[in-house]
């Protein structure tokens, strides 16, 4: 049997709890190497999944190892050092959302990519619900027409990451493993590292998927962002107008109340011939048409609930020729980070700010 060899660089709280034990429970993986700073953890994490070869430096691990994949999942601010490394070595990659923080980084990796004929993915986890791929389908068969207006809403109870007092829920949902570590507060709560707030920790998510399914690239950027009592904004609120005309507005919220709140997660897209509504938190797919031929999903009450096991393993198959079909494609990242880029900017100029 051939085997996908994969290496990682990042092995903390969600890659240690996801992507490593999803990949670790198929036979036609071979974890030959990992890379994380912290000699103790470092060893830790070998050991716990057999990992052939572990370093604190990431150059080491690319150098040193033969593989077909490498898992990015360092902090924030890093991914573009570390996937642009792991492209050029020849490998297909998987980084974490947000794929990069600035939107030139982001064009330059899904160029490299395409130059290297390798395969860029980001584990947008609801890309592979099946109702949320029926409405991919529909949107790509012209359900809508032409998209003339898009709402795009994220809410998550992540208050108490953002404003770095750690995980106060105990086990997130989610999760395809045990948790080895708990969240480290830099990662999220430090700008510095993590780039950002809310937008870069989850409207990466969202606007991830609102560009997927569309195939819009934003133009222009208007945003107000807030940050009470927080290192970090815990709230966005951002309008932008998109290439052809469309305009949208995206919103993010880290404050739904906790314990064990449901992620929400909402998109209605508004076209010329109907409209669609997407809602993760409530499993809900319509489709309303101008001549009356509409659509109800059937779907039951946790439909929508978050998980994160078809990334890694659409990676795999991709390695192993399985399927040729990358449900969380790196262009669709990049224009999510195009968003947040300006996003971002525009929150600190106060003024309309271009992609």
């Amino acid at each position: 049997m051939r085997k996908a060899r994969i290496g990682f660089i990042g092995a903390g709280w969600w890659a240690t709890a996801n992507h490593i034990p999803v990949m670790a429970a198929r036979p036609d993986v071979d974890l030959v190497a990992v890379c994380r700073l912290g000699a103790a953890d470092l060893a830790k994490v070998k050991t716990q999944f057999g990992f052939r070869f572990a370093t604190e430096d990431y150059r080491e691990l690319l150098r040193q190892c033969e593989l077909d994949a490498v898992v990015v999942t360092s902090p924030h601010t890093l991914h573009f050092e570390h996937a642009r490394a792991a492209l050029e070595a020849g490998c297909h990659v998987m980084v974490e959302k947000p794929m990069c923080t600035r939107a030139a980084d982001a064009r330059e990796l899904v160029r490299i990519a395409r130059e290297k004929q390798r395969h860029l993915l980001v584990p947008y986890g609801w890309h592979y619900k099946p109702f949320v791929q029926e409405a991919k389908r529909r949107l790509d068969s012209g359900a809508v027409g032409r998209v003339e207006y898009v709402l795009c809403h994220m809410a998550s109870p992540i208050r108490s990451l953002l404003t770095g007092h750690g995980l106060r829920t105990g086990r997130a949902a989610g999760f395809a493993g045990e948790e080895l570590f708990q969240p480290e507060a830099p990662t999220w709560a430090d700008p510095t590292i993590a780039g950002g707030g809310y937008g870069h920790a989850q409207i990466s998510h969202s606007s991830g998927m609102m560009f997927w399914l569309t195939g819009l690239a934003p133009r222009d950027v208007f945003a107000m962002m807030a940050a009470p009592a927080a290192p970090v904004e815990l709230y966005d609120a951002i309008t932008v107008r998109f290439d052809g005309g469309a305009i949208g507005s995206v919103s993010g919220a880290g404050a739904v109340p906790e314990p064990q709140a449901r992620y929400q997660v909402d998109l209605r897209i508004f076209g010329s011939d109907g409209c669609l509504l997407l809602d993760c938190e409530r499993a809900r797919l319509h489709i309303r048409r101008n001549d009356g031929d509409h659509y109800t999903a059937p779907l039951t009450p946790d439909a929508g609930a978050y998980s994160c096991d078809g990334p890694p393993n659409n990676v795999v198959d991709l390695v192993l020729g399985l399927t040729d079909l990358n449900r969380a494609p790196g262009e669709a990242a990049m224009r999510s980070v195009e968003l947040l880029d300006a996003a971002y900017r525009s929150a600190a100029s106060a003024r309309l700010e271009s992609v």
